[in-house]
């Protein structure tokens, strides 16, 4: 019976970080896609480095989520260490991104404007989240050792101030 309410409570939890994730990325899309199409067609620019240009803001963005919501309960003192990572990691995300829309639009030939943001928008960051997903779980934000997270839960609790009892 423990067993299986343990791995419903790791589904469970597992399922509310995906939901944070996504939604992080969601906000991390609207920024991308809005940038992207500024610089293609307010600003001129070549599209790959619009795309770099947007990936890059919305790495930003997305970092902000997940450092502070998403993963905010996860080990926080290596923070260097840890924005080093989602860096080095953001980045191989945005080259299988923009890899994905430079293919497509110099590559196949596909340089309309819906086939520029199918290309970048949907099919390069679709392939971009999965990989940033397992890798910043895994290997960026890294949940603190069980030890470790019950002396901070305890020593939280020491310095809260105490809870009148209620009738």
């Amino acid at each position: 019976m423990t067993q299986r309410r343990t791995v419903r409570s790791r589904l469970e939890r597992l399922a509310r970080e995906i939901a944070k994730f996504g939604a992080v990325g969601a906000i991390g899309f609207v920024v991308n896609f809005i940038v992207f199409n500024l610089c293609v067609h307010g600003f001129g620019l070549a599209v790959v480095r619009s795309g770099v240009i947007a990936t890059a803001v919305a790495i930003g963005t997305n970092y902000l989520g997940n450092r502070y919501w998403t993963y905010r309960d996860c080990d926080t003192t290596r923070r260097s260490r840890e924005l080093t990572l989602f860096l080095l990691f953001s980045g191989v995300g945005l080259v299988i991104e923009n890899g994905t829309l430079g293919l497509s639009h110099y590559g196949l030939g596909l340089t309309s404007p819906l086939a520029d943001n199918i290309a970048k928008n949907v099919v390069g960051l679709g392939l971009g989240t999965v990989f940033r997903f397992w890798s910043y779980r895994t290997w960026v934000f890294r949940a603190l050792p069980a030890r470790e997270a019950v002396e901070t839960a305890e020593s939280f609790l020491a310095d809260a101030p105490p809870q009148r009892a209620s009738r």
